[in-house]
C-alpha cells in the first residue's frame, strides 16, 4: 500500500504500478476519466490506473498526492510519448523550479542531496497543504484541491516550450477566479455561504493576487488566448461546480452556461455531457464528499467559524471595548453596518481599523493569518451584537 505520509512514496508508487499505467492518445479521454475520478472536482474518489489499487484507511489529502503525482505523469507521457519516470521526475521539478523560484531554492538548500522524487514529494506536499489556519483548514483544501489542475496544465503548457513563463499561470489562474466570480454572481438562490465560498477560491491563488471584478461581464475575458480543449472543459467545469452548490440550474444560469460554451468556442454538444458528469458524481457520492453533501459543507464551515468567531470576542470584550471605543469613525461605521450595507471605502476602513487592532490583541491576531480575511466580515457582524452596550453608549454621546 502506498502511503504519501511516509518518505519515499514516489519511487515505491512508480515501481508498484510500472505496468498499471494508462495510455493516453488524445487529451479528451484523459480529461473525462479525470473528471470521473473526481479529480476536477477537487475530492478524487479513485486513481486513474489500469487496476484499482487499495485507497482504505488514507486520508483524502494523501488520495489527492497520489493521484495529482499520477495526473502529472499522465500529463507527461502524454505530451511526450514518454513512459520514462527518471526523465519525468526531472522535467515536473524543472517546471516547479521555473514557476516557484524562491520556494524551489529553498527547498534545494533545506535537501542539498535529496534526489529527483524527493524534492517532488516536498513540492507536492507544499501544493496539497491546507491553509494552516485552523478555522479555515476544515474547508479550504476543497477548493485548494480542485484547483489542483491548474499545475497539471501550466506543466502541459512547459513540456517541450523553450517560451514557457509562469504568465500563462497567472493568466489561467485569473480567469478562472474571474469566471466562478461571475458564476456566483449570477446565481438566482444566493446564500451567505456563496460568498464565503468565493473568499475560498481567493485564497486557494497561488501564482496570482484576485482583483476586484464587480462588474465583470464573460465579454470582457479573452478566452482565445486558451487554445487546448482540457483548458476549456475545466472552465466550463469549475463554473457547473459554483452553479451546482445550490442543487439546480435556474433559466439564468443555464443561460450563462450557454455564453460560456460559445465563448469558449465549445460544440454545444459539450455542455449536456458535462453537465450530466457532475449531476451523477454529486449523486453518487454525496453522502461520503463532504463538498457535495448539501447538508452543506460551507454552511457547516460558516456555523464553526461563527462560534469560534463569537468565542474570541466575548473572551476579549473588555480589551475590544477599549480599543474600539477609540474610534469614533469605527463605532460609527459598525453601527451602520448593522443597518444597510457598507459602501466600499467603509468597508476599508473598517477592515484597516480592525486588523490595527486586532494586531494588539494576541488572541485575535488569527485574522492576521493567511486566510484570516475570511473571517473579518464575520467579525464585523458580531461586535455590535456581542458588545450592544459599548455602542448604545456611544451612539448617545454622538
Amino acid at each position: 500500500m502506498i502511503n504519501p505520509s511516509i518518505n519515499g512514496w514516489i519511487d515505491k508508487f512508480f515501481t508498484e504500478n510500472q505496468s498499471n499505467f494508462k495510455a493516453y492518445f488524445d487529451y479528451e479521454s484523459f480529461y473525462q476519466d479525470l473528471r470521473n475520478s473526481g479529480f476536477i472536482y477537487g475530492h478524487p474518489v479513485s486513481i486513474i490506473l489500469k487496476k484499482p489499487i487499495d485507497l482504505s484507511g488514507l486520508s483524502l489529502d494523501e488520495i489527492t498526492k497520489i493521484a495529482f503525482l499520477n495526473t502529472l505523469y499522465a500529463t507527461f507521457c502524454l505530451k511526450t510519448n514518454d513512459t520514462d519516470t527518471s526523465v519525468f521526475l526531472k522535467s515536473i521539478n524543472s517546471f516547479y523550479k521555473s514557476v516557484q523560484k524562491e520556494n524551489y531554492t529553498f527547498l534545494t538548500k533545506l535537501l542539498p542531496t535529496a534526489s529527483s522524487s524527493s524534492q517532488l514529494e516536498s513540492i507536492i506536499n507544499d501544493r496539497i497543504q491546507t491553509n494552516q489556519n485552523i478555522i479555515t483548514k476544515s474547508f479550504s483544501h476543497i477548493v485548494i484541491n480542485a484547483m489542483l489542475f491548474v499545475d497539471v496544465l501550466g506543466y502541459a503548457n512547459f513540456i517541450n516550450n523553450s517560451d514557457f513563463s509562469d504568465k500563462y499561470l497567472k493568466d489561467f489562474e485569473s480567469s478562472c477566479m474571474k469566471v466562478v466570480s461571475i458564476a456566483f454572481k449570477t446565481k438566482v438562490n444566493k446564500s451567505k455561504y456563496d460568498e464565503l465560498l468565493v473568499k475560498l477560491f481567493e485564497n486557494s491563488l497561488r501564482y496570482t493576487k484576485f482583483q476586484n471584478i464587480e462588474n465583470l461581464t464573460l465579454e470582457e475575458i479573452n478566452f482565445k488566448r486558451f487554445d487546448s480543449i482540457i483548458e476549456k472543459l475545466y472552465l466550463l467545469d469549475l463554473v457547473e461546480m459554483a452553479m451546482w452548490s445550490d442543487q439546480k440550474l435556474e433559466t439564468k444560469e443555464l443561460e450563462l452556461l450557454e455564453v460560456l460554451v460559445a465563448k469558449l468556442s465549445l460544440r454545444k454538444t459539450y455542455l449536456e455531457p458535462s453537465l450530466l458528469a457532475i449531476e451523477h458524481f454529486i449523486t453518487t457520492y454525496k453522502d461520503e464528499i463532504a463538498y457535495f453533501n448539501f447538508s452543506n459543507p460551507v454552511k457547516h464551515f460558516y456555523d464553526q467559524t461563527n462560534k469560534t468567531v463569537t468565542k474570541l470576542i466575548t473572551r476579549n470584550k473588555k480589551r475590544l471595548i477599549k480599543e474600539i471605543s477609540e474610534s469614533k469613525e469605527l463605532m460609527v461605521l459598525l453601527a451602520k453596518s448593522t443597518t444597510k450595507e457598507l459602501d466600499k471605502e467603509e468597508k476599508k476602513k473598517v477592515k484597516k481599523q480592525l486588523l490595527d487592532i486586532c494586531k494588539t490583541i494576541p488572541s485575535l491576531t488569527i485574522f492576521l493569518l493567511p486566510g484570516g480575511g475570511i473571517l473579518l466580515p464575520i467579525l464585523v457582524k458580531y461586535i455590535p451584537q456581542l458588545l450592544p452596550s459599548a455602542f448604545n453608549e456611544n451612539l448617545e454621546e454622538d
